[in-house]
């Protein structure tokens, strides 16, 4: 039986940096925005508060989001599995589709003004415009990144490396992290 030196076994065990760093970052965002939600919650049991049906839109967005998080895991697939064409095209759609959900709520946004929930209004409105907003923001950042790997997906040779697996590992948690982050956040924003 061959036993590992304590440097081999470190070696094999440590995580890479930057997944240690993107989990880092997205506790963080995790807290951040368990405490939007939080005060949320002491702010609508203050009283002074405005009740009103959340536009469907923002349904629809959600479904675009989630299907996005199925095309970036299949990109993912198919940069593993060597296959160049679908990698590439699911990125592309997946890029396509975070747009897609950024005009949806944007829509959403547009179609909440149009009842007369404004940002500045009632408190409930403005904790809406503010928790999706900021999410969106979170979404802008995923869609920059999403285009750094479009553009090492089409210039650069297509060939299995293990740094560029490593990248779109990265890019496909933090999109699948913002994706899951809206589900909860609308659930949680329709049941209060």
């Amino acid at each position: 039986m061959q036993t590992l030196s304590h440097q081999e076994s470190y070696t094999q065990s440590k995580i890479h940096p930057h997944k240690l760093a993107l989990w880092i970052s997205l506790a963080s965002i995790l807290m951040m925005f368990g405490a939007f939600t939080s005060a949320y919650m002491v702010r609508k049991g203050a009283g002074n508060w405005l009740d009103y049906e959340v536009p469907s839109i923002f349904y629809v967005s959600t479904g675009v989001i989630l299907l996005s998080s199925v095309t970036i895991h299949f990109a993912y697939l198919s940069y593993k599995a060597g296959k160049e064409f679908r990698y590439k095209g699911a990125l592309v759609l997946t890029f396509l589709l975070g747009i897609a959900f950024l005009v949806l709520q944007y829509k959403g946004w547009m179609d909440l003004y149009g009842i007369g929930i404004e940002i500045n209004g009632n408190p409930s409105g403005s904790f809406f415009y503010a928790i999706s907003g900021i999410h969106a923001a979170h979404v802008l950042g995923g869609l920059a990144i999403m285009v750094v790997a479009m553009v090492q997906a089409f210039s650069l040779p297509f060939t299995f490396l293990r740094n560029r697996l490593t990248r779109l590992e990265l890019t496909t948690t933090y999109w699948h992290f913002v994706d899951l982050l809206w589900v909860y956040l609308l659930f949680f924003l329709l049941i209060q």
